[in-house]
C-alpha cells in the first residue's frame, strides 16, 4: 500500500515538475511580443514624418523590434499621416508576417527587411521620396554634406541603380533579391538614394533616423541653391566637420519638437 502511494506520489511530483516549464514554453512567443510603448513610438514617428513632409502617401518608416532583433514593426498598406497602433504589422527577416494576417503590406517592404538582415547596427529605417533629392538621383552632381544637420551624409552618397539588378521596372522594390541588392548598395552608408525614386536612410533610433531623413531634404534643397548661385564655386562641408557635427544630439530636440506638433492637434 505504501509502495503504491509512494509510486503516485512520484508520479504526481514529476507531473507539477513539468508543469512550469511547459507553461514558459507557452508563453514564450508573448515575451517576445512588441511593447506597446514601441509601437506608439512608431505610429507617432509615422505622423512626424507625414506632417513635416519627408514621408508623402507612400513613403514608409520601421523600426527594429526591441524583444527580438531578427523581427521588424512596419505600418500596413497606408498612408504614414493614418496609420495607428492597430495598423502595425511584425514581420521576420525574410519579410514575411509573424502572424497571420489579412492586411495587406507594402509593396516595397523588402526594403527594411533586406537591410536588417545585412546591418545589425541598423534599427530604424525610412524609405522616402522626397523631391529635392531627385535631380541628384538622376544628374552626375553627387549630393553632399553642405549645411552642419547634415554633417551625417558621407562624402559620397551611393545611388541604386535598379535596371543594373533588374531590367526594365516599375522601380518599386517588389522582392527581397532587389530589397538585398539596395541593401548592397547602401553598404555601411546611413543613406543611399535612388535613381528616379528617393531614398532609403537607415539609424540606430527612430528619433535618429527621423532627424536624418529630415534634414537630407533639407541639405539636398540648399545645395541646389548653392550651385545655382555658385555656378560651381560652391563650399561644401570638410570630412572633419562632418564627424564632428554628424551626430548632433541625436536629433532629440528635433523629435521633442515635431512630437509637440502632434500633441497640439
Amino acid at each position: 500500500m505504501n509502495t503504491r502511494l509512494g509510486t503516485v506520489g512520484c508520479w504526481i511530483f514529476l507531473l507539477l515538475a513539468m508543469k512550469g516549464p511547459a507553461q514558459s514554453l507557452k508563453t514564450a512567443p508573448d515575451s517576445d511580443a512588441p511593447s506597446a510603448a514601441q509601437i506608439a513610438e512608431l505610429v507617432l514617428a509615422n505622423h512626424i514624418l507625414a506632417s513635416e513632409g519627408v514621408i508623402d502617401a507612400y513613403g514608409h518608416v520601421s523600426v527594429r523590434s526591441e524583444k527580438n532583433p531578427s523581427h521588424f514593426l512596419l505600418a500596413r498598406h497606408l498612408p504614414a499621416g493614418v496609420v495607428t497602433a492597430d495598423d502595425i504589422i511584425e514581420y521576420d527577416l525574410d519579410t514575411k508576417p509573424v502572424h497571420d494576417t489579412t492586411a495587406t503590406g507594402y509593396s516595397e517592404r523588402f526594403i527594411h527587411g533586406e537591410i536588417y538582415k545585412v546591418r545589425p547596427d541598423v534599427k530604424a529605417v525610412v524609405h522616402l521620396h522626397t523631391p529635392d533629392l531627385i535631380p541628384f538621383t538622376v544628374t552626375s552632381v553627387p549630393l553632399r554634406p553642405i549645411i552642419h544637420m547634415a554633417g551625417f551624409l558621407p562624402a559620397v552618397t551611393p545611388n541604386f541603380e535598379i535596371r543594373k539588378t533588374a531590367g526594365m521596372t516599375d522601380m518599386l522594390i517588389r522582392t527581397n533579391a532587389l530589397g538585398h541588392a539596395l541593401a548592397e548598395t547602401l553598404g555601411d552608408k546611413p543613406v543611399a538614394l535612388m535613381r528616379g525614386h528617393g531614398a532609403v536612410v537607415v539609424a540606430d533610433s527612430l528619433h535618429v533616423v527621423a532627424g536624418r531623413s529630415y534634414y537630407l531634404g533639407v541639405n539636398a534643397r540648399i545645395q541646389a541653391q548653392a550651385i545655382q548661385l555658385g555656378a560651381g564655386n560652391v563650399t561644401y562641408m570638410d570630412p572633419e566637420e562632418g564627424r564632428k557635427s554628424g551626430a548632433q544630439d541625436g536629433f532629440e530636440r528635433a523629435w521633442t519638437f515635431w512630437k509637440s506638433k502632434q500633441e497640439k492637434k
